[in-house]
Parts: C-alpha cells; structure tokens; sequence
C-alpha cells in the first residue's frame, strides 16, 4: 500500500505539472490574467484565524505576496494529496477502467479546489460563464487523466493485479 501511494504521489506531481501547464498555455493563447482566487481564499483563511501574513515584515505588499505564494502551495498541496489519496485506494478500485478514474480524480481535485472557495464566498461559480468554467474543468480533467495514466504507468498496474484473484 505504500508502495501504491508514493506512485501515487509521483502521478499527482507529474498531473499537477499537466495542469500548470494547461492553466498557463489558456492565459498565454487568451492573454487573460491568472486567477486571484487562491490568493483570496488564503486571505480569508488567515482573517478567520486570526493570522497576519504582513506581521513577520513588510506591508500590505508583503502580504499579498505571501497570499500568492501559499495559495499556489495549496494548489499543490491538493494535487499531491489526490495522487496519494488515489494511489493508496486504486487497488480497491480495480474493476474502474483508467479513463474513468481520470475522470473522477479531475472531478474531485476540481471539488477540493471549488468547494473552499464557495463555502467561504471568495468566488460565486455562478458568475463565471462559460469561459471561467472551461478555464477550471479543462485543468482539472487533464490532471486527473495524467494522474491516472501516470499512475497507471509506474505501478505497471500492481494495483489491478493484486486484486485481479477477487473478482474470479
């Protein structure tokens, strides 16, 4: 199982990558501006908590910039955290074909993502439109389908062997 889950991580950073590089070739072709949502929501996040990212120096220049820097570790945090999670449970899930795994990590990496940032009222998905939603589906899909392949890939699908004996 261990072994499953640090393939898993490794397929969460190679997906995590996928999405990065999505996320920046749509503001590179559409020239559009990156998001400040994860900003937003770590600013939330310490005001709830009580907790002032400008206090250890700086101002409120520093603080932004810290709310930058850890909204895009949060990003990580979440894609590695799904590979892992996945890579520890795919030997459960063997009877699921890799594209529709793919599918449904990029569906629960885009929750992981979405569903802070609603409950918290940092962004109202209702005021996205189209090209917002295709800007936060189109990341999320690629990464779940690399991480699934990826992981699918280095574990030469040791996981659907190992449970291959119980669907006989």
């Amino acid at each position: 199982m261990a072994r499953d889950a640090v393939s898993g991580l490794i397929a969460g950073a190679v997906g995590t990558v996928a999405l990065n590089i999505a996320t920046y070739a749509d503001m590179a072709i559409r020239g559009r501006a990156p998001s400040e949502v994860p900003a937003r929501l770590v600013g939330t996040l310490t005001e709830k908590v009580g907790l002032d990212l400008a206090s250890a120096g700086g101002g409120a220049e520093t603080r932004q910039h810290r709310q930058s820097g850890v909204g895009a570790l949060l990003g990580y945090l979440v894609g590695l955290g799904i590979g892992t999670a996945y890579g520890a449970l795919r030997p459960a899930m063997a009877a699921v074909p890799t594209p529709a795994a793919g599918l449904g990590l990029g569906l629960a990496a885009m929750a992981a993502s979405d569903v802070p940032i609603v409950a918290l009222r940092v962004s109202d998905p209702r005021t996205w439109g189209l090209a917002g939603w295709l800007s936060d589906v189109i990341p999320h899909l690629i990464y779940g389908l690399v991480t699934a392949y990826v992981f699918a890939a280095i574990s030469g699908d040791r996981a659907r062997r190992r449970w291959a004996w119980a669907r006989r």
